[in-house]
């Protein structure tokens, strides 16, 4: 079509309210959240971006398909549709359900890792990190060197390093039990991996042989930029290009929060008979039969549907355009984002943007604040005081310095994405004066999630 205008690819039937407070307000709720986003109450977020897992809009299929919702303990007919759904994009022989995709990790590394083993990835996410590191094994990143240079511009940023992929199965023979890809890199920017790329590992981990795992909380995103940006793809639809990568892998885990286009549900798929029946019976114990896995029936039905909405060609364009629109706005203002922007998300470059602020005063967490007292938008730092903490309690600055705005799948509109770069262009003229924290409370796992701050100088803006 010859016109540029971005337009939802939906109607919209049913709203919810959101409501602005002041800045005294919203100053007042940061201090009562011990300086955590993830500690506001929502009712006091004006646009909340701090992640896209779970937050999105279902369709009236997923809606109608709910009503059709077998709440049968075992063998319902909503798990044989979830099924048949999963398989058929995957092509996966195993596949359990979980309520989420931190369960279906924390499954797979309690039946497949052991003390000392390494799992590599292009890069882990905090959850996927914080399980392999609890079965007490490391979970090593090692993502392309183009990778960790936020303003390099690389179709394919969220490779896996090919190279360090094959010497660390050659160097550490019976200690990689598996192996990992994210599609899309979201430590990495939310970056797309390659079916090359792809294909390749999967030779790698064959001859090896160390069975290779998606993680694929963003598979439809991931194959959308596979046919905008590969050769041989262009033609080809985004499920048999999402086909074809689940082809070279033995397992995937997946938070179906994300491109399943649903509020709760994952799983985990699984070749190996013997690991899925390990993997099965501790499921029992602790999710659930395995014919619903922590899930009711209705939710099966609304995934079972998802899946395949999230391969939508119509959708997969609105919603990468949307992403690269805002990022387009950011880059032409001087505002630092990892390049190119993300499928899910634009990634705030906080360590460019903010270079007076060290690493351990944490400035990604700090534009995130920021964010939220002028705007009342909610975002997520993916930097330091995510990733810092290490296994053995020692503090390790991160590779980078991000702060994410996620965008939840159909939620906000144009007039939204507008307000953000007003938002984000209003901040960045007030960088300089932006000051970092300390950490003055934290757990030793995943510590982002309930960590509380303060001002490392007396106060946030000077």
């Amino acid at each position: 079509m010859p016109f540029k205008t971005i337009i939802e690819p939906f109607r919209i039937k049913v709203v919810e309210p959101i409501r602005h407070i002041t800045h005294a307000e919203r100053e007042a709720a940061l201090k009562a959240a011990g300086y955590n986003l993830f500690l506001l109450k929502a009712e006091d977020v004006l646009i909340d971006l701090l992640t896209d897992s779970g937050t999105g809009a279902m369709s009236s299929e997923q809606w109608a398909g709910m009503m059709r919702g077998d709440e049968s303990y075992a063998g319902a007919r909503s798990f044989y549709r979830f099924r048949d759904a999963v398989q058929g994009i995957t092509g996966l022989k195993h596949i359990l359900p979980t309520h989420q995709g931190r369960a279906a990790e924390r499954i797979l590394c309690s039946v497949a890792l052991k003390t000392g083993d390494i799992v590599p990835n292009n890069t882990h996410f905090d959850t996927t990190r914080a399980n392999i590191e609890n079965a007490g094994a490391i979970a090593l990143d090692i993502p392309i060197a183009e990778g960790r240079q936020p303003q390099l511009r690389h179709p394919f940023k969220g490779n896996i390093d090919l190279e360090a992929l094959e010497r660390t199965l050659s160097e550490n023979k019976g200690r990689v039990p598996l192996a990992f890809i994210t599609v899309t890199n979201n430590s990495g920017g939310g970056q797309p991996v390659s079916m090359a790329n792809i294909r390749v590992a999967s030779e790698i981990c064959r001859r090896h042989k160390v069975p290779l795992f998606l993680d694929c909380c963003r598979f439809a995103e991931n194959a959308w930029f596979i046919k905008m940006r590969e050769e041989g793809y262009a033609d080809k639809s985004p499920l048999e290009i999402a086909q074809e990568m689940f082809s070279y892998v033995q397992g995937a885990t997946m938070s179906a929060k994300k491109d399943g286009m649903s509020n709760i549900g994952g799983f985990l798929a699984l070749n190996d008979d013997e690991l899925a029946d390990q993997a099965r019976n501790l499921e029992i114990l602790t999710e659930g039969f395995p014919t619903y896995g922590g899930l009711a029936g209705y939710d099966l039905e609304a995934l079972a549907v998802g899946f395949h909405e999230a391969l939508d060609e119509d959708y997969l364009r609105y919603r990468i355009r949307s992403v690269s629109y805002l990022g387009e706005k950011l880059t032409a203002a001087g505002i630092p984002i990892v390049q190119p922007p993300g499928g899910h998300a634009i990634y705030i470059d906080a360590k460019a943007m903010l270079p007076h602020i060290p690493q351990q005063e944490y400035p990604a967490w700090a534009l995130s604040l920021v964010l939220y007292l002028e705007g009342g938008v909610r975002s997520v730092e993916i930097g330091s005081v995510m990733f810092g903490m290490q296994p053995d309690g020692t503090e390790k600055p991160a590779a980078m310095e991000l702060v994410r705005l996620a965008f939840p799948r159909r939620v906000y509109t144009q007039s939204h994405v507008d307000y953000l770069a007003e938002v984000l262009l209003y901040v960045g003229d007030l960088r300089k004066r932006i000051r970092g924290l300390r950490i003055s409370e934290a757990p030793k796992v995943l510590r982002h999630f309930s960590a509380k701050l303060e001002p490392a100088h007396g106060k946030l803006l000077v």
